[in-house]
């Protein structure tokens, strides 16, 4: 017991929970979420191509069960989850996942739709050519290899790699506190980029991209990214791919066409993308589309039919792009382990440069690994070539002698191997013909023996001969096979505005705002004098007759705009939502006036110590849920009109009853500020603003009646003057019309 007492250490709980917890993270990301650089694969993907091997499931033999397969990698190699490891190795089948596949899959593994693979005792597999290259050299001491974790057998540290599969078929996985996501590139481009960095070493990135060009994905697309930006993602090793679906239009004949989807975002299922175009289509959110089919067999084939062939396609797919993953964006971050196992985001320069780095460790061993076997083979050739230079007296020691290995050894100089070659030699091998072929075979090991030690001794032909095998793998594998051409095309795409008629059906209805600031709509449009229902000590503001398509325009008394779609309102019998939900205006602050857009118009823009402006369209517009400031306020002021110029007249009365006309021209047009005086005010305040042409004459009610005032001259004056009464009749709450809201 006091031993044990004595064991016990005082630790600090929070310094032992971070050294415990930084094991685990650096175990994560070390040996299980972040690929090596060198090959482009993770312990588990390592450990299933080992496994593969090891069962010689070669390309040109047959198929065995993936359990066989998945058996063998957690049983040796992977101590983890069969479904972990088998989805591992279905995604590496997958020609739609991964851009050279690295299991060759016989069965069911999944498709585009989003399904996922059969159950691994139905399906089988085997190792594709691609993969072969990436092991090429595992014999040949290329790489060094590590105890497995029960130490029974070996698995290799790295592959040699003779494809660059990181960036041929990227990568992703989430690890703790980093994640990584690269996306498949053609190999051909990355081989011409390869062989451009051994004869530039210290060139800039642009020319390297140049070459790449930019990602190539299994299921095809257009990429929309200006060349700039992806030679900036590449710099950085982290940016945004943005990818489109390709599509074409095609003639039914009478003026008719259908658009037909062939190839669609990567990772993107195809199953929920029709589900989602279809749902938009029911909810009638893309009122230019009036059927989707999937006529899809082996290839993509999406059909949309549009609602008339007054449709414009682009238009329409403009739409669809915005609404669904048919535009999807890649988020590259190219976070890897290095060639000292330190994660890190590289460029893609040093990506290409650590992979080059390998591929010459590689070589530099395999060339000693091939010498060390040829100076083994040359030793044992001229022990051979001495036996028959004095094969009596050697057939004369094997007879008589009890210890004929040492006697040879002392007469003739011979090494420990080549005496027991000699006396393992068979009676055949002593014909004349058997000292000629290996006097040949000594000539052409001694002729490969001095290439290697040059090759060895001197670095740029390392790199030549390195240069060599991706020329073999680029025509291997290249574009001018089914497998290596490019997939996925470039495309310069303008952002065009897509007019909200296209993205929303077009309705009548009657937007209804409350003093308490509740908005709502109900359907068609209804006499703005009705009865609307509010709760209790709530009432009408503001009624109006609006379009599904409009945008409404909203000013508050702080001197805000902000700008709400009609068809965002929320509708039904209800009492709708606070306003507030929607835009953010001040608590201190209320809605002094709400009207409908209109394009190529200008407004007038007043407060209630009657100041103001006209403002025109372009400033309007508030892009965010803020608003703009359009006008300054003062103290003890705040806006009070937002009313559009439709006359080259304007009447502006006071609650003093004071009119005053003058002309619309003396108002000057601004972006922004307090304004200038409209009318003169001493213990009043702007009542109503009317505008009018001079020869119609200004209207206001009269006795439950409209009235036209033609002769101007009593009011007529210049901006900022005082104004004269009121004409008889006009009404007592100083406004030109009693309901406001027509």
């Amino acid at each position: 017991m006091q031993e044990n007492i004595e064991k016990i250490k005082n630790v600090q709980l929070a310094e032992e929970l971070g050294k415990r917890y930084l094991s685990y993270a650096m175990s994560t990301i070390v040996s299980r979420s972040l690929p090596d650089v060198r090959d482009g694969l993770k312990p588990v993907h390592r450990r299933l191509l080992y496994a593969m091997r090891q069962l010689h499931l070669d390309p040109k033999s047959g198929f065995k069960k993936c359990a066989r397969v998945v058996g063998d990698v957690i049983g040796k190699y992977h101590p983890h989850g069969d479904s972990a490891v088998y989805g591992a190795m279905a995604r590496l089948a997958q020609d739609f996942s991964v851009r050279y596949p690295l299991v060759d899959g016989q069965g069911n593994f999944g498709n585009i739709d989003g399904d996922g693979p059969a159950a691994m005792r139905y399906t089988e597999a085997r190792l594709t050519e691609f993969a072969i290259a990436l092991m090429d050299g595992l014999n040949d001491d290329a790489v060094d290899f590590m105890d497995t974790y029960d130490g029974e057998e070996s698995e290799p540290v790295v592959m040699p790699a003779m494809v660059p599969n990181l960036l041929c078929n990227g990568s992703s996985g989430i690890a703790v506190g980093m994640a990584t996501n690269i996306p498949p590139h053609n190999l051909s481009e990355i081989c011409d980029a390869l062989l451009y960095l051994i004869d530039n070493p210290e060139c800039e990135i642009k020319p390297l991209v140049k070459l790449i060009k930019g990602p190539d994905f299994p299921t095809g697309g257009y990429i929309v990214d200006p060349f700039e930006s992806i030679v900036n993602t590449y710099t950085q090793g982290k940016g945004v791919f943005r990818i489109r679906a390709k599509w074409e239009k095609e003639d039914l004949g009478h003026g008719q066409y259908q658009i037909v989807i062939k190839e669609i975002p990567y990772l993107v299922p195809k199953a929920k993308l029709v589900e989602k175009i279809a749902s938009l289509l029911i909810d009638k959110k893309i009122p230019l589309l009036n059927d989707i089919r999937d006529e899809s067999a082996h290839d993509v084939r999406i059909v949309l039919e549009p609602k008339n062939r007054q449709v414009d396609a682009s238009l329409l797919m403009e739409h669809l792009f915005r609404q669904t993953d048919l535009e999807s964006r890649f988020n590259l971050n190219m976070n890897v382990l290095d060639s000292d196992g330190v994660p890190r985001v590289m460029s893609i320069k040093e990506v290409l440069s650590e992979f080059l780095r390998h591929r010459h460790n590689v070589l530099i061993r395999r060339t000693k690994y091939r010498l060390e076997k040829i100076n083994y083979r040359l030793e044992i050739l001229n022990g051979y070539l001495i036996a028959y230079l004095n094969l009596d007296r050697i057939i004369e020691i094997i007879r008589e002698e009890n210890e004929p290995k040492s006697i040879m050894i002392k007469e003739f100089n011979l090494t420990d191997n080549q005496a027991e070659a000699i006396l393992n030699m068979k009676l055949r091998s002593l014909r004349k013909l058997e000292e000629n072929q290996i006097q040949e075979e000594f000539e052409t090991l001694s002729e490969e023996k001095n290439n290697l030690e040059e090759l060895l001794n001197n670095e740029k032909k390392r790199w030549q001969t390195i240069a060599v095998e991706i020329k073999q793998i680029k025509e291997k594998f290249g574009k001018k096979t089914a497998l290596g051409r490019r997939r996925t095309e470039f495309s310069e795409v303008e952002e065009t505005e897509v007019p909200l008629e296209v993205l929303v059906e077009k309705e009548p209805i009657t937007v209804i705002l409350s003093q308490k600031g509740w908005i709502r709509c109900l359907k068609g449009h209804l006499d703005l004098n009705d009865n609307f229902k509010f709760k209790d000590d709530d009432a009408l503001q503001i009624a109006l007759h609006a379009q599904t398509t409009d945008k409404l325009v909203i000013m508050d008394s702080s001197g805000k705009i902000f700008n709400i779609p009609a068809n965002e309102i929320p509708s039904g019998k209800g009492f709708g939502q606070p306003l507030r939900l929607m835009i953010d205006i001040a608590n201190n602050d209320d809605v002094s006036t709400m009207f409908v857009f209109e394009p190529k118009a200008s407004y007038l823009v007043a407060s209630q110590k009657g100041y103001g402006f006209i403002i025109d369209e372009n400033h309007i517009i508030a892009q965010t849920r803020n608003g703009r400031k359009i006008m300054n306020i003062a103290a003890g002021d705040k806006a009070l009109f937002c009313l559009k110029v439709a006359g080259n007249m304007v009447a502006i009365v006071g609650d003093n009853r004071k009119l005053l006309i003058f002309k619309t021209e003396e108002i000057p047009t601004l972006v922004r500020g307090r304004g200038v005086c409209l009318q003169k005010y001493r213990d009043a305040k702007l009542a109503d603003i009317q505008f009018f042409n001079e020869e119609d004459g200004f209207s206001f009610n009269r006795s439950g009646g409209i009235s036209t005032e033609k002769e101007l001259l009593t009011w007529l004056g210049h901006r900022a003057q005082v104004g004269k009464q009121v004409p008889f009749g006009f009404p007592k709450n100083n406004k030109f019309f009693t309901n406001n809201n027509e």
